[in-house]
């Protein structure tokens, strides 16, 4: 077994605990490569922010565990390096069950999600209290969820979310003893969060989702006050990628995200770690796409990995410095 502590990692308690003390919610990037986890800490460092480096299982398959691993140690030097010791996390998104979890629990992860929210309530609460009483014995901290998201990303599928019951929180929260708990208030996974019919489109074409649910947030925190809260899919989905994208060959209509002024309301509340993963595959893919326009003759992936990579740490300090606020925290 290797502990998260011999990487260099730290849980995610203390940190959340300053977070919703400062007003401001820890970027959680999901990543799978090195120019992902470069552009990361290369952002955060430079924004001195503290950082949720994410895990999907779609991730582990795709670059291996042991791999991630040690990714996450590496990132942890790399920082070291780059002058500005950050805090960082490694964090499992969306597991599946109890033996992924432990799997990751058991191979350096510092935090890991359980994500019974499709189950029935009992159910899910069985779940969660399963993981949370073999991840507290390692001091890994434990997320949950309560209620469904929609869209596609990765493994995670709904065909409609359902809003986070307030009346259910306190029973789940004190049953399951989880340290922090995922919520639906109108968020929604992949780049299409929200139908056409459910937006409205200006005169030149933009699509204009519809408030996120704050009612139901202010309910939540006043049944658990102080208590750290979650925000899955929140990227923004920005247009300029996505006309980048289509500009350069492709198809991705009817793309539509988190507006990032409603992203930054919700990180001044009880929510301290925000969730971001298709703007970094975005601004990737715009990147690379327009580099290969450009410079068709290229064929090294330094050649476009490395504007690609540029893109990425420019939209993850957008993101710490003028969306989630986490800039200058690290260090608290």
């Amino acid at each position: 077994m290797i502990n998260y502590k011999d990487l260099g990692l730290v849980n995610t308690r203390d940190m959340f605990a300053k977070a919703i003390k400062g007003g401001y919610a820890i970027p959680a990037f999901n990543f799978n490569n090195m120019e992902q986890m470069q552009a990361i800490i290369m952002a955060c460092v430079e924004a001195k922010s503290p950082v949720i480096l994410q895990v999907s299982k779609g991730a582990r398959a795709y670059a291996d565990k042991y791999i991630l691993r040690n990714m996450a140690r590496g990132a942890v030097e790399y920082a070291h390096e780059l002058g500005c010791d950050i805090p960082i996390v490694l964090h499992l998104d969306h597991g599946p069950n109890f033996e992924v979890a432990k799997d990751c629990i058991d191979n350096g992860f510092s935090s890991v999600m359980i994500d019974g929210s499709a189950l029935p309530y009992d159910e899910n609460v069985a779940l969660t209290k399963q993981v949370v009483e073999y991840a507290h014995k390692y001091d890994v901290t434990v997320e949950a969820e309560l209620g469904v998201l929609g869209g596609v990303e990765d493994d995670v599928a709904a065909e409609e979310s359902k809003y986070t019951k307030p009346e259910e929180v306190i029973d789940f929260t004190s049953k399951t003893g989880c340290d922090s708990l995922a919520i639906s208030i109108g968020t929604s996974h992949g780049r299409c969060k929200f139908t056409p019919a459910q937006c409205t489109r200006t005169a030149d074409g933009v699509l204009i989702p519809p408030p996120l649910a704050f009612d139901v947030l202010e309910a939540i925190e006043k049944k658990l006050p102080g208590f750290p809260i979650v925000l899955h899919g929140s990227s923004s989905v920005p247009v300029e990628y996505v006309k980048i994208i289509e500009q350069y060959g492709g198809k991705i209509p009817d793309s539509v995200g988190i507006p990032e002024e409603q992203l930054r309301k919700a990180s001044k509340s009880a929510v301290c770690k925000i969730n971001i993963d298709s703007d970094g595959r975005l601004a990737m893919t715009a990147a690379i796409r327009k580099h290969l326009a450009e410079n068709p003759g290229d064929f090294d992936p330094r050649q476009y990995l490395t504007p690609a990579r540029e893109e990425l740490k420019k939209m993850y300090m957008h993101k710490c410095k003028d969306v989630l606020g986490s800039a200058g925290h690290a260090l608290d």
